[in-house]
């Protein structure tokens, strides 16, 4: 079979917005039968070679620094687990380090302009998806540790062994964060999101004091009964923030595609509403002394979702079919939710409140990823639909 040569056109204006060169490396990729030009990823090829020296030279220097301080407590013996433990250095010294090394590669980052993420998002977002990644690591390791803590019941290690364990350990996270750090984008911040409201949910839950606490509702969590109400609300108001830090940049991004739209800025103050009026209901528990508060903020943000679902229509450009018909189903979905706990009594309070949850929380997502899915489809209408081949 004889092979042709092709040249692909590109607008000037792609061109430098991408801020191509003779040298920008790219690829082609066939996705859904469709065909795609991506750029290729030096920030990968990067990882894969000077920025190791970073992650191996951190977790060095602690692994030596964990050894000194064991010889300045005259320690010649280190427990797996306990307060004063091996796993508590893994855990403090994983979340520290690593913290700092995604924090120092988050911000380094923002010079390359291969990198369309992080240079839309704006420094009063940078702390909140710090510590997210922080929050995240901290939930593993702490997991982690409590697994090796119950698979080798009352292991002891010699100083020597425990530094060793201790670079080991460092080096993974290590070299994880800053993997994650140069990665990052709007899906991963998506994830994020996800993990960080399900883990504290579910770590609130089998904290909880209270065995019974699915007889009362879900917000029982947060109140001063619950002994883990604290964490339920901070949740809630640090997944809040990291939703505000998302539809931030997403928006920014957009804004570039689509300049002066007001149904996009109308889609984007509801969204960010439903975002600060899910962090208010863990501003105000469901407490004796801010009850009805919480009732009303509540009842916001369902006015809020079925606002974004009927108003979806109007405000997301380019919606498709299949979107809009998922968006009335969720609609039907609540209402049916709604009639079976009011009407008919099926539903519990705890029941219902957790089902409207995940069904609401789930569309808002999907709606995130459509719009994530507008921006990076957004310069198909710049491209030129023919291209010129050569042999």
């Amino acid at each position: 079979m004889k092979s042709k040569n092709f040249q692909l056109k590109i607008p000037p204006e792609i061109s430098e917005q991408l801020k191509l060169t003779d040298e920008t490396p790219v690829k082609l990729v066939v996705k859904r039968d469709r065909l795609v030009v991506q750029l290729e990823e030096p920030r990968l090829q990067l990882f894969q070679n000077r920025v190791l020296v970073w992650p191996l030279a951190t977790a060095l220097l602690t692994s030596i620094g964990f050894y000194i301080f064991c010889l300045w407590r005259g320690l010649r013996s280190v427990p797996l687990a306990g307060d004063r433990s091996l796993a508590t250095a893994i855990i403090v010294i994983g979340v520290i380090m690593g913290t700092l090394l995604f924090a120092g590669f988050f911000i380094r980052d923002r010079n390359n302009p291969q990198n369309h993420f992080t240079k839309n998002i704006y420094w009063r977002n940078f702390p909140v998806i710090v510590l997210s990644f922080a929050l995240i690591l901290a939930l593993i390791l702490i997991g982690s540790m409590w697994l090796l803590g119950m698979l080798f019941k009352g292991a002891i290690f010699g100083t020597a062994t425990a530094s060793i364990i201790v670079f080991a350990f460092s080096l993974v996270t290590n070299s994880a964060m800053v993997y994650f750090a140069l990665i990052v984008d709007a899906g991963v911040l998506s994830t994020v999101l996800i993990l960080v409201i399900i883990s504290g949910v579910v770590i609130a839950m089998a904290v909880n004091n209270q065995k019974y606490w699915w007889q009362h509702n879900l917000s029982f969590l947060g109140t001063s009964n619950a002994s883990s109400g604290w964490q339920f609300n901070a949740t809630l108001i640090f997944s809040a923030l990291l939703m505000i830090a998302l539809i931030d940049y997403l928006f920014v991004s957009l804004h570039e595609f689509f300049p002066r739209s007001r149904r996009l800025l109308v889609l984007r103050i509801l969204l960010t509403l439903t975002a600060i009026d899910l962090g208010l209901v863990g501003v105000f528990p469901n407490n004796v002394n801010s009850h009805d508060l919480h009732d009303e903020v509540a009842i916001f943000l369902v006015y809020f979702i079925i606002a974004l679902i009927v108003g979806v229509r109007w405000l997301l450009p380019n919606i498709t079919r299949d979107f809009l018909y998922l968006s009335y189903g969720v609609g039907i979905a609540l209402v049916i939710a709604e009639l079976l706990f009011q009407v008919f009594g099926y539903f519990s309070l705890t029941a219902f409140e957790m089902v409207g949850f995940v069904i609401a929380f789930g569309w808002l997502l999907m709606l995130l990823d459509r719009i994530e899915a507008l921006i990076n489809s957004g310069t198909e209408g710049l491209i030129e639909p023919g291209s010129e081949s050569s042999k």
